[in-house]
């Protein structure tokens, strides 16, 4: 029974962890899709502006440390 019980346990925090890492990422691929088609559209007209741009490409990637903090949280009660 207690067997059983640790199995699951562990089997849920993967899936868990699996979906902090998967929905993270899909936040991330949304978040830069809208980003980077501004940021390029601004860069077209103002090749000056790439630097800020590049910050625009990088702030949403921090949902997708997030999601790697997390994962590796919820694996550590395992």
């Amino acid at each position: 029974m207690v067997v059983e019980t640790m199995i699951s346990t562990t089997g849920l925090l993967g899936i868990g962890a699996g979906l902090a890492i998967g929905l993270a990422a899909l936040g991330t691929g949304m978040g830069q899709r809208d980003a980077m088609a501004a940021a390029i559209g601004a860069i077209s007209e103002d090749p000056k502006m790439f630097s800020k741009a590049l910050i625009f490409a990088v702030l949403p990637e921090t949902i997708l440390i997030f999601g790697f903090v997390t994962a590796f949280l919820i694996m550590g009660m395992a």
